[in-house]
């Protein structure tokens, strides 16, 4: 048994000084008051007075690059990564070589993570024009849902075809995750800029041909789709205050169409391109201060639901060649929950509503069973937090196998200290444990 004994508990929209018993992979006990003597004198205490304790936080789209890419990243690379940066749990994206779109492909990858992955996993099945069939048949219980990519964004898993669209909301009888950019307009804002730059048109210019108005159209696309046919809709990685227009503030369990943003977007803006150029490339691409501060207000107000990382590694030297020759995304799975934390101490959002949006709400919309909580007879999935030791992000303590980050120099103010992955330590004070305490995810469908 383990106890962790007198952390600042954050779960479930309070925050209190209490305890929690591990028995194997789960929570058996909280305590609030005073812990029995023959629990203390038969657990390995580990002491945790001033450390926040929260759920590992969930993380709904991550690009781990394996099969096929692996000179990225890897399974095993990149979910050292997160736990390292408190993410215990991840679902991972279906544009590996091959792709991800058959039910084949979906169980190498299953077979891959349960041999490498410290962190929990899932892994979504996508869509292509031709693979209906497949979709179809995919088993929710097991399955985190079914990826649309209804942007540029991944050359032939464009899905673009209205009537593969029709079938697929209609008939997909789990959850559809979008990427929402609509191609056309995207095509001709391209055609606009290479008309003045050539072929080299200049990185600050991605926001303006990945526009608002490309997202909006798109999500609303989808949005009109799940009206439709009543699907189960999440919108992925929102990037602009109009599309928060399509989203209700209704509670999530009341919600079927539902929004997720990225930290990226909630941290950098389009006047970050002349600092940082390339490394903060994304599709959709981080936008305007006041795209920036109406996203924070969405996550405050309940239009969005969730936030992810949308983690998606490339060697430095691929993230080179402005707007139509670099490598579109980057690394932030290790470092997510200390940069929403660093929102947090500066007022943005309050430390009760970054658990809530990283830990609890996507275990809720996703219906996973028993993680994203602190509750007894859940997975120990856990992380302490140090929120008065800063922690400089440096080229030495990045484990990204891309070996780079978007935040390299940033300091924020909280430090993980450890994590917890089905009951097992598999991050101690800056060292990895190599666990392999990874489970595959189910789900409450």
């Amino acid at each position: 048994m383990k106890l962790i004994h007198r952390a600042t508990i954050i779960n479930e929209g309070k925050s209190f000084v209490g305890s929690v018993l591990i028995e194997g992979k789960r929570i058996s006990a909280i305590y609030t008051n005073n812990v029995p003597e023959e629990i203390l004198q038969r657990s390995e205490i580990i002491d945790a007075w001033g450390l926040y304790l929260t759920p590992g936080a969930i993380d709904d789209q991550v690009h781990f690059r394996e099969p096929g890419l692996t000179h990225k990243g890897d399974i095993h690379s990149e979910s050292r990564a997160a736990v390292a940066g408190g993410t215990t749990t991840y679902m991972e994206m279906p544009n590996t070589n091959p792709l991800t779109i058959s039910h084949d492909a979906l169980q190498q990858k299953l077979e891959i993570a349960s041999n490498n992955s410290i962190a929990n996993y899932s892994f979504y099945l996508g869509a292509t024009n031709e693979n209906i069939k497949e979709l179809v048949k995919i088993d929710k219980k097991n399955v985190c849902g079914v990826k649309v990519f209804m942007g540029s964004s991944t050359g032939n898993m464009l899905v673009d075809d209205t009537k593969t669209l029709q079938q697929i909301f209609a008939e997909v009888d789990t959850l559809i995750a979008t990427h929402c950019e609509k191609e056309e307009i995207i095509r001709t804002n391209i055609d606009k800029y290479k008309k003045q730059f050539g072929e080299d048109i200049p990185i600050k210019y991605h926001s303006l041909i990945r526009s608002e108005e490309a997202c909006y159209q798109s999500s609303a696309k989808a949005v009109e789709l799940a009206d439709k046919y009543g699907s189960k809709l999440h919108v992925l990685h929102i990037s602009t205050g109009k599309e928060l227009t399509l989203f209700s503030e209704s509670p999530l369990s009341d919600k079927k169409i539902t929004g997720e943003v990225c930290v990226h977007h909630l941290w950098f803006t389009d006047k970050e391109y002349e600092k940082l150029g390339e490394r903060i490339k994304w599709n959709p691409a981080v936008k305007t201060e006041s795209d920036r501060q109406k996203l924070r207000q969405g996550l405050i107000n309940g239009r969005l639901d969730v936030v992810a990382t949308d983690h998606a590694p490339h060697l430095l030297s691929e993230k080179k060649g402005g707007c139509l020759k670099a490598a579109s995304g980057g690394p932030l799975v290790q470092h997510s929950l200390q940069a929403m934390l660093e929102m947090s101490s500066k007022g943005i959002f309050s430390k009760e509503l970054v658990v809530e949006k990283m830990c609890h709400a996507p275990a809720d919309l996703f219906q996973i069973t028993d993680r994203g909580y602190i509750r007894e007879g859940f997975y120990a999935d856990l992380v302490l937090v140090n929120p008065n030791k800063p922690y400089q992000v440096t080229e030495g303590n990045i484990l990204y196998k891309c070996g780079w980050s978007p935040f390299e120099d940033e300091t924020f103010g909280h430090t993980i200290e450890k994590t917890f992955v089905n009951g097992n330590v598999v991050f101690d004070n800056g060292n990895i444990i190599e666990a392999g305490a990874g489970m595959a995810l189910t789900f409450n469908r």
